[in-house]
């Protein structure tokens, strides 16, 4: 019994076995550096979120009676909503920290951290094969703004924090 294909066939057959084979390599050889490219962006939108935040709380007004005039949970909050409606949707488990540092002959400024878990496509592709990999990458952005109204002979800066 004698083959009926030719040599021409048994190399189109050939070639599209070798593209079935190294098309999903190939594929995820190119998604690799878009997750990273996007989780390069999170950060960078995180960033943007705590920048926002800090700039938005230099500007608040202090409460309580001249000269003792401090910060409360009431301008922490209004920080914290506005860096959580900036931050990311592809972080999970968003946690928003805000220190107040005040005093009376010290440069005052306020400090936001934003932070939130990013999972990588990578990380849930490598844990289908059996690698033991974290399920998800903690990003952490902090910021740093001087208050807006106070002395400028204040030049030394504070330690002293009040955390929300």
């Amino acid at each position: 019994m004698t083959s009926t294909l030719t040599k021409g066939a048994w190399q189109r057959g050939q070639s599209i076995i070798e593209v079935s084979l190294i098309t999903p390599l190939l594929l995820i050889a190119l998604y690799i550096p878009a997750d990273f490219g996007i989780a390069f962006y999170v950060g960078n939108l995180t960033q943007n979120a705590a920048r926002e935040g800090a700039r938005i709380g230099s500007g608040l007004s202090k409460s309580g009676n001249a000269p003792n005039l401090f910060f409360t949970s009431t301008q922490a909050t209004t920080v914290k909503t506005a860096v959580f409606n900036r931050m990311p949707g592809y972080l999970a488990n968003k946690s928003v920290t805000v220190k107040f540092y005040d005093g009376a002959a010290c440069m005052q400024f306020i400090e936001v951290t934003a932070q939130g878990d990013y999972s990588f496509f990578l990380y849930k592709l490598m844990g289908l094969f059996g690698s033991t990999v974290p399920n998800s990458v903690t990003i952490s952005r902090t910021t740093q703004i001087p208050y807006t109204y106070q002395p400028y002979t204040n030049t030394a800066y504070c330690t002293a924090s009040t955390t929300f």
